[in-house]
């Protein structure tokens, strides 16, 4: 048995093997944990639209962002990835705004079943529509 520092390591050839065995399996772990995972969701302009609407109120459009969110949602559909929380409360506010209450409502609703975590949100934003 060979002694260095505090790690006794022996001479067997059994020992070594399940030495390089473990390290490899460290190794493995250690590249895996740095693999890059897609994103859940694409956000496409979601986040300009809103960062611009915040830092200068008034200054967008409901309209061209209603435009803007659709066209965003309809690239996201066709790229097979999932619409983000929110979006579709925002473009549901932009149409609520323009006087487009069914398809606010749509939106809301759709939002509810898709992330069941908003329903409370959304029950509330429906109930203040019909005020």
């Amino acid at each position: 048995m060979i002694r260095s520092g505090c790690l006794k390591v022996s001479s067997s050839p059994w020992s070594r093997v399940v030495l390089r065995v473990w390290l490899g399996v460290a190794a493995i772990s250690v590249v895996s944990a740095c693999a890059v995972q897609p994103p859940l969701y694409r956000w496409g302009a979601y986040e300009d639209i809103i960062y611009t609407g915040y830092k200068n109120p008034g200054s967008s459009d409901p309209v061209s962002d209603s435009i803007l969110l659709e066209a965003e949602m309809e690239r996201t559909a066709a790229e097979g990835k999932r619409v983000p929380p929110g979006v579709r409360i925002h473009l549901g506010y932009l149409y609520f705004s323009q006087g487009r209450n069914d398809e606010a409502r749509g939106m809301f609703e759709t939002e509810r079943e898709v992330f069941p975590e908003s329903a409370v949100f959304v029950d509330g934003l429906l109930s203040r529509m019909e005020n």
